[in-house]
Parts: C-alpha cells; structure tokens; sequence
C-alpha cells in the first residue's frame, strides 16, 4: 500500500469561479487532511500554484478574491507521485485560449518522471495540450466534452461516463465526479475498506464505478420508506444469497419494469449491475481484512465459486484476487495461516 505525494495545480489568478473552488477543494479533501487511523502514512498534499505572478489580481466580476499562498510552483510537479488539476481557465475552454505553455511543459516533464496524471473537469484541456491524452480515452464534463474533442483530435472523448482510468493517465467529469475519481484513487493506493471508510466520513458514496452514466437525475438514492433507499440497504445485508430483480421489485413493491426504470434513473445503472459492484467491492473488502479461501469469499459476496470471482474481479477490477491480495497487505482474520490459501 502506497499513498505518496499529491501534487494540485492551483490556479495563478484568484478570481476562481465557484465551481472551480470546489473542484480545487475535492482533492484538498480528500488528500489534504491526515487520516493516520485508516493508513499511516497518508497522502503528502502539495500545492502548486501555476504562473508567476504574486497573486495579487483583482478578482473577475463572477469570482472570489481568494489567494493561495504556497512555496510551491510548477517546478516542483515533477518530484510527485500524483499530479492534478482540478481546472484551466474559462478562456481556455469557451474562448480557444492556449492552455499556458508552462502548465503543459511542467505536465510533460511530471510526466516522463513517472507520475501519475490526473484531471478533473476542464483540468482534460491542460493534460490534453500537453499530449498525455493522444490516443487515450478520456472524459471532462459533457459540457466541455465537444470543445475537447473538436480542440484534440487525437484524443477519444468519451462524454458518457464519470471517469475514465487508464492506469497512469485518468481524467473525470466535472464537479462530484471528480470526487469519485478521487476516492477511486484512494482505493487503488490503499484498497478499498480504507476509501469506504473515508467516504463514510466524506457522507458519500463510498463507490460510483467509473462506467456510470454523468448526466443523471438523483446521484443517491432516497432513503425514505417511498424510495429505493430500503431496497438497496436490504440487498446489502443480503449479497450471500441469490437476488434478482423481481426479488429487489417485489421488495420495493414495484412491478420489475418499473423498478428496473427507477434504479437507472436513480443511478445510472442498471438492476444486475448494480448488484455486480456491490458484490465485487464486498469481495475486494474480504480479500483485504480477511485470509479466507476464494470458495469462501464467493459465497459471502454472492459471486458463486472461485472461478466465477476470478472472471468478475478480473473482468471489474483489472487484476485478479490473488494480485489484489499482495497489492493490499494487512491484518487479517479468518485464515488459520492468514495466507489466503485458494485464492488465485
């Protein structure tokens, strides 16, 4: 387990939109305040103030006269482990504004240094311009999805998800998806009992797969007795034994269509899929807490035998249960030998 430094690029001029702000404090979040009971060390969160300017402008009519004082400047991104940026200026994106030449060459060169990149937002315009992107697939808010794609024709826009991991380069969508490209992070550097546990104190949810649609209704279900909320906790106390969707309806005293149209709705997902993460990341949480064979996990996830874990953890995570297992060493209980035996 490895949580290394955050490098954030944070923007020269103080008059940042209010959106803006938020993204810039998702990171900041998320990295930025020591959580030494769920890992220790934690994240190292660095500052990086783009330009070189003394940040003293006047504020645009439609920001907050805010400045960010720090000992870091561009130069120092490429001694990160993770860089971000969280946005680049409005200009550069509805008024065709070059992307500063300084961001993108300080990108490149973090880069080629061996860190990882990392984009929130209209943050996809500077990671772009710098050439991270040409013959990837990426997202940023499907606002901004057109501009991106007309401006960087080498890059594979996809304006239909929250984010997008291609393992040393990951970009997302805008405002909250960015926080789950950032949990998602958290739960790559340090498994994923550590980022459910930061989510539950965040008040989120502590996982939305990157796949999920961006442009839905309601991103959480309700959780009164009228909405999907009761379900869905039931199904979690649950994931042990065969469900299916006229199980979940008729529990939600819907008729199956119109349950299936809620819950997408709702989340953007589908019923089946649904269940699919729930059970994966259930598996993801026994095979870091616990020893117990990959038979066993199957059973309490709801997954089935061992091979069929294997196919969905490979097929939903990218690696399989036994390299997950000695990514995220730790305490375990369950196992005689805590060794895990079985998995594979």
């Amino acid at each position: 387990m490895n949580a290394g430094s955050v490098a954030v690029v944070v923007p020269e001029d103080i008059g940042v939109p209010s959106w803006d702000l938020y993204e810039l404090s998702i990171p900041c979040t998320v990295f930025g305040k020591p959580q030494s009971d769920l890992a220790d060390p934690w994240y190292e969160l660095r500052l990086c103030r783009s330009g070189t300017g003394d940040g003293r402008q006047e504020a645009e009519a439609d920001g907050f006269g805010l400045a960010v004082r720090t000992r870091y400047g561009l130069d120092d991104l490429a001694d990160a482990d993770t860089v971000i940026v969280t946005s680049v200026p409005d200009a550069c994106v509805e008024d065709g504004r070059p992307v500063p030449p300084e961001l993108a060459k300080a990108l490149r060169r973090a880069h080629e240094a061996g860190a990882r990149m990392v984009s929130l937002c209209t943050g996809a315009f500077a990671l772009a311009e710098a050439g991270l992107l040409d013959g990837r697939r990426a997202t940023a808010h499907w606002l901004h999805t057109a501009q991106l794609a007309a401006r960087y024709p080498k890059v594979r826009v996809d304006d239909s998800v929250l984010y997008v991991d291609d393992g040393d380069v990951l970009t997302s969508a805008g405002l909250t998806a960015g926080l789950d490209l950032c949990l998602h992070l958290v739960r790559r550097d340090l498994g994923a009992q550590v980022a459910n546990q930061l989510a539950r104190r965040m008040v989120v949810p502590a996982h939305r797969p990157g796949g999920q649609a961006q442009f839905i209704d309601v991103a959480v279900p309700a959780s009164d007795d009228g909405g999907l909320g009761p379900v869905l906790a039931w199904a979690l106390d649950r994931l042990d034994r065969p469900l299916t969707v006229q199980d979940l309806a008729r529990r939600a005293a819907m008729s199956p269509r119109t349950f299936y149209r809620r819950l997408r709705e709702a989340t953007g997902t589908t019923p089946v899929q649904w269940l699919l993460h729930q059970r994966i990341g259930r598996a993801q949480a026994l095979l870091e807490s616990t020893g117990l064979p990959l038979e066993q996990i199957g059973e309490l996830c709801g997954l089935g035998t061992a091979n069929n874990v294997r196919h969905h953890f490979r097929k939903q995570v990218g690696v399989s249960p036994a390299a997950y297992r000695r990514a995220f060493p730790g305490p375990r209980t369950g196992a005689a030998d805590g060794t895990g035996a079985g998995v594979g």
